[in-house]
């Protein structure tokens, strides 16, 4: 599937900014599921520097800085990307065991393996905790297979969990996010890795886009689309394979990454820092993903 994204992000501010530097990782990644053709950044008001480089998680980083004084600013990034399928087994019961899975991250010395067990410590905004070990732990019994243990809580918290924006912010922590059981898809995607590391498992943050299809007969609204967020959980001999908790599902050919890393501060799709702008500035974003 091939598509076309542009994200725009747009800011206004209460009073003149007279110096700015930022991060923006809105670059779509090249992945074995899916290619980024083309990419690219522009950015008004004029820029005094700007340069592309990975990060250390592989991603994309757009790096720029504006040394004029301004009011507003505004990103917007177009991309040109073709996805794939992921290359799971349609029958996740065949594959390694959970038992063999947590063996192997234990015992392996393959550098696939060595180089996953980052995704198995606690980062900035996951810790593990038993809380999280016992929601997930029936589940992953030693005999079934990570994969289908994995679906099995995607399915979970989609069920007992419920989506709302105004419930949360970036910086609700996980365990009031477990008490309410409300949330969006950086929470859903936060609780489900917590779970597996608690376990014992490698799974990491994924940031990207995701196409919404109207509904029949209606017309689909530029700019309706959406950043979202899913995870990536590891198993040896299989990789990685991921698994979307808001919708219930493993990630197609329509979520289309981004970025990953070991949480959402990892991955943010816009950072930096400003000199001067007064109050909190009035942001908005639009994405439009559409299909070539």
């Amino acid at each position: 599937m091939k598509y076309l994204i542009k994200h725009i992000t747009a800011y206004k501010y209460a009073s003149r900014v007279s110096h700015c530097y930022n991060l923006a990782q809105m670059i779509p990644r090249t992945t074995q599921r899916q290619t980024c053709i083309s990419s690219k950044i522009e950015v008004t008001p004029e820029l005094a520097m700007e340069q592309r480089r990975e990060d250390y998680f592989g991603n994309q980083v757009f790096q720029f800085e504006i040394q004029r004084p301004h009011k507003a600013l505004t990103i917007t990034a177009t991309s040109q990307v073709e996805t794939r399928p992921q290359i799971a087994d349609t029958n996740l019961d065949l594959g390694s065991t959970c038992a063999e899975v947590l063996s192997k991250m234990q015992q392996s010395k393959s550098e696939d393996v060595l180089l996953a067990r980052e995704y198995q410590l606690d980062s900035s905004m996951i810790a593990a905790a038993p809380e999280f070990r016992d929601y997930a732990a029936d589940l992953f019994t030693a005999d079934r297979s990570l994969l289908s243990a994995c679906f099995a809580l995607t399915a979970r918290i989609y069920e007992e969990f419920s989506y709302s924006p105004l419930a949360t912010t970036i910086a609700t922590p996980l365990s009031e996010v477990m008490q309410n059981k409300k949330g969006v898809c950086q929470d859903f995607a936060h609780l489900q890795i917590a779970c597996l590391r608690s376990l014992g498992f490698a799974a990491k943050y994924v940031s990207g886009y995701l196409e919404t299809l109207p509904p029949p007969g209606q017309e689909k609204l530029v700019g309706a689309d959406a950043t979202h967020a899913w995870l990536s959980v590891f198993s040896p001999g299989e990789g990685w394979v991921e698994f979307d908790p808001t919708n219930n599902c493993l990630a197609g050919e329509q979520h289309i990454i981004t970025a990953w890393g070991r949480d959402f501060n990892d991955v943010t799709p816009l950072k930096g820092v400003i000199f001067g702008g007064g109050s909190a500035p009035e942001m908005t974003v639009s994405v439009d993903v559409s299909r070539v």
